[in-house]
């Protein structure tokens, strides 16, 4: 077993959870008794032994929460000092960061199988969500192998397609070029969008994995949705 990092991006405040992040950043919200944040710790694999979280808003609360070692591994912290997307989040890591990494969303609820999933897959893999009905953002272009070989911004007019969960293994080649918008003219450097070209660029396969559990965080709404649904899990 190769111990690895893992990075949590939880920078944000979450406007739109309205007053419930007016003095609490949003990975620090609770469900089921626990912090958001608490339920990715409990969900890692045994293979990270040091955790990064990216702090921004609020960022003392979630350093002194979790200290320099929580649920049996190391905490670092850095701070994003400009709130300018996803990738940017990463880079602002990248003096912490040495070979292959896991990035989660600080506000999202992942499945440990799937980690366990894009850990076991030797090169860059992003963990997807099948859906029924997409609307606007980016869906996800996959080819016959399983690979990642695009993301598609725009209105897709209803129809089922595949969407980033914004987990991700990556390595330091992720640094190799400058990260780019997550669309034209957006001021914000978007994860995915850097890690396709990348990819592209150095012809390294970047693997689709379909996940088993993804609750996403938008609204106060999703986290009584998520302790419906964690409950079902367990």
């Amino acid at each position: 077993m190769v111990p690895m990092q893992a990075l949590i991006l939880a920078a944000g405040r979450g406007t739109r959870m309205r007053d419930l992040t007016s003095e609490t950043p949003k990975p620090m919200l609770q469900v089921s008794g626990r912090t958001l944040i608490e339920h990715k710790l409990e969900a890692l694999p045994v293979e990270v032994d040091e955790v990064i979280l990216v702090i921004g808003y609020q960022g003392d609360a979630i350093r002194d929460y979790f200290g320099n070692e929580s649920h049996g591994r190391r905490m670092a912290y850095v701070v994003q000092e400009e709130m300018n997307g996803t990738a940017g989040a990463v880079w602002a890591a990248r003096n912490l960061l040495h070979g292959r990494f896991l990035v989660l969303m600080g506000d999202d609820l992942y499945a440990r199988e799937d980690m366990e999933q894009c850990i076991a897959t030797p090169d860059w893999s992003m963990v997807v969500a099948r859906v029924d009905a997409m609307q606007a953002g980016g869906c996800v272009a996959v080819d016959e192998r399983g690979q990642i070989t695009g993301i598609e911004e725009g209105d897709h007019g209803g129809r089922p397609g595949l969407v980033g969960t914004n987990l991700f293994v990556l390595d330091m080649r992720f640094f190799d070029m400058p990260a780019v918008p997550k669309a034209v003219e957006s001021s914000e450097l978007g994860l995915p969008q850097t890690a396709v070209m990348i990819s592209r660029a150095e012809a390294m396969p970047f693997r689709a994995i379909e996940t088993s559990f993804w609750h996403q965080i938008t609204s106060p709404e999703d986290l009584a949705e998520a302790e419906k649904r964690l409950g079902v899990v367990k």
